[in-house]
């Protein structure tokens, strides 16, 4: 008999991690968390006047904000929450089709989540399932107590 492991943590729910969107930038991009596999995450972001740049196409930048957005919640899915928070230390993006209109889609897989730094491997797709974007992205994991929030 085969089991079926995840690479997460705790069982994840989408409801939960499209909450830690709130009043943040991925909540003012549209970016909704959408499905949870055993290994990878997915989420879509609208293409629209918050995501476009001055020539009409989707930004470079909101692409971006995507991809880290996933391979930051990514890598929160697969630590002790309580313990560790993850950062993002790097990120790049290689930019393949235009996108109009529609939404995208972002998939996050693991390349690497042992030890301290998470690496992660995001593609986007348009709404006909074409690559739009390719990303790697950088999650460095440190202990909670040496993470200060300030609030203004």
């Amino acid at each position: 008999m085969q089991t079926t492991s995840s690479i997460w943590y705790a069982p994840p729910v989408l409801s939960e991690i499209n909450s830690l969107n709130e009043q943040t930038l991925g909540a003012n991009l549209g970016i909704e968390f959408t499905e949870i596999g055993l290994d990878y995450l997915e989420a879509t972001m609208p293409v629209d006047n918050r995501t476009k740049q001055p020539f009409g196409l989707l930004h470079g930048g909101a692409n971006v904000a995507l991809a880290e957005t996933l391979g930051s919640v990514a890598s929160l899915l697969v630590i002790n929450r309580n313990l560790f928070i993850g950062v993002g230390i790097e990120i790049n993006a290689n930019h393949i089709k235009a996108v109009l209109k529609g939404k995208v889609k972002g998939v996050c897989s693991p390349l690497n989540i042992l030890g301290k730094n998470h690496i992660w491997d995001i593609k986007i797709y348009n709404e006909l399932n074409e690559l739009s974007c390719v990303s790697r992205f950088t999650c460095t994991i440190i202990p909670k107590t040496n993470f200060t929030l300030h609030k203004s």
